[in-house]
């Protein structure tokens, strides 16, 4: 140490300063928090104000770090947006191949955290290119007017260990309404750099969206009005 400096050791935590050496080492790796050295001269008049100056702006800076939210992106190489509708000769199975979305996870108060996602209505796939072509067409989708279906989250509520309902607006064909994703934690975020994550939702009546087939068309098909989604979503830490 420099001649004419003393060193004071310590780390705020919850607006409290703490100058004994071990307690401060233990804290700091518990809280993940930097333990700091600081120097100033002993007989300099600020002296007695430098400890609580610093310590101020250390707290406003963790503060900050405390309330920061973990982002996640959607991976669509691990991910599965699909959708099952019954009709009178079985049940249609499809899914959607291009979509994005980011979740932003408040570990302290997970009511805090946020969806978001976007579904592109042209890759839908049905496994049958005739019919997805007339999906697509403004007969239905009109894909070329309503290109997108998107989620936008109003609100997050823990209801196990590792579930929660997620309450947002769901937006297709121009028109927008609420809906609450049922979701489930397949992989333990803390463990890995990338979450899993079963998502569930009440039937969508496809008729609240204007999504009708020409009259004689729902006569003969015998066309459920009610569409169930599955989704499992596969999403890194974004960087």
């Amino acid at each position: 140490m420099r001649p004419g400096f003393q060193t004071s050791r310590f780390v705020c935590l919850c607006g409290q300063s703490r100058q004994n050496g071990t307690e401060i080492e233990r804290l700091a790796s518990r809280t993940s928090f930097a333990t700091l050295q600081l120097r100033f001269p002993k007989n300099d008049i600020m002296n007695s104000r430098a400890p609580n100056l610093i310590a101020a702006v250390i707290i406003a800076g963790l503060a900050s770090v405390a309330s920061a939210k973990d982002t996640y992106k959607f991976d669509p190489s691990g991910s599965t947006i699909g959708f099952s509708v019954h009709q009178f000769l079985g049940t249609t199975r499809g899914k959607f191949t291009n979509f994005s979305g980011k979740i932003e996870i408040d570990r302290e108060h997970l009511e805090n955290s946020s969806v978001t996602a976007q579904i592109d209505v042209s890759s839908i796939d049905t496994r049958i290119k005739k019919r997805d072509d007339h999906l697509r067409s403004a007969e239905f989708f009109n894909a070329e007017k309503f290109p997108r279906v998107t989620f936008k989250s109003r609100s997050v509520k823990q209801t196990g260990p590792q579930s929660g309902d997620i309450l947002g607006d769901f937006t297709m064909h121009g028109v927008t309404r609420p809906i609450t994703l049922h979701v489930k934690l397949l992989t333990p975020i803390n463990e890995t750099a990338q979450t899993r994550w079963a998502v569930t939702t009440d039937p969508i009546n496809r008729r609240e969206f204007n999504l009708m087939f020409a009259p004689a068309t729902e006569t003969v098909s015998g066309i459920s009005q009610t569409v169930a989604i599955n989704i499992e979503i596969e999403a890194k830490r974004a960087e």
